[in-house]
């Protein structure tokens, strides 16, 4: 099965580390994959909280379909998340530890179905922001360095 992005929700990368990673489907109706396919989603404030004994995502926005008749859907309603009961309960504990929040990282479609990915996430300080930011700039410098000198060598 080929995957593909829909989106990523770059900015859980930027204050997370991202300790694990899950896949689960996703509960939608009609008008909601249709404005996924029109690519009229955000995830970039979207988490994953259990709520009895079930995984909903809450804050992704899906903006409603412009074409639909009658029926159209809430933009951030509370969707939830397809997962096996042994899964739900390992991430609630894992959730529970302090310090650990569950982020959605990026929808994708798998075949014709819509995947959430889920990242067990533990929060980032400003220090560690930075690190990251250094580390990125000396990645980017070293490669356009290397460019320059295989440019200059042909």
């Amino acid at each position: 099965m080929t995957q593909s992005d829909i989106v990523t929700n770059r900015k859980a990368l930027r204050d997370y580390f991202i300790l694990e990673r899950l896949e689960a489907g996703i509960a939608l109706k009609g008008t909601e994959i249709k404005s996924i396919r029109a690519g009229r989603v955000n995830i970039n404030d979207a988490f994953v909280r259990i709520e009895q004994n079930q995984a909903v995502l809450i804050g992704a926005n899906i903006q409603p379909y412009e074409r639909a008749s009658h029926e159209q859907h809430d933009p951030v309603r509370p969707r939830r998340l397809l997962l096996h009961r042994k899964e739900i309960d390992r991430i609630e504990g894992l959730s529970a530890i302090e310090g650990r929040a569950l982020v959605a990282l990026r929808l994708y479609w798998k075949g014709h179905l819509v995947k959430v990915e889920i990242g067990i996430g533990k929060g980032k300080l400003q220090h560690d922001k930075r690190e990251d930011l250094k580390k990125r700039s000396a990645e980017k410098e070293v490669r356009r360095a290397v460019a320059n000198f295989n440019r200059r060598k042909v």
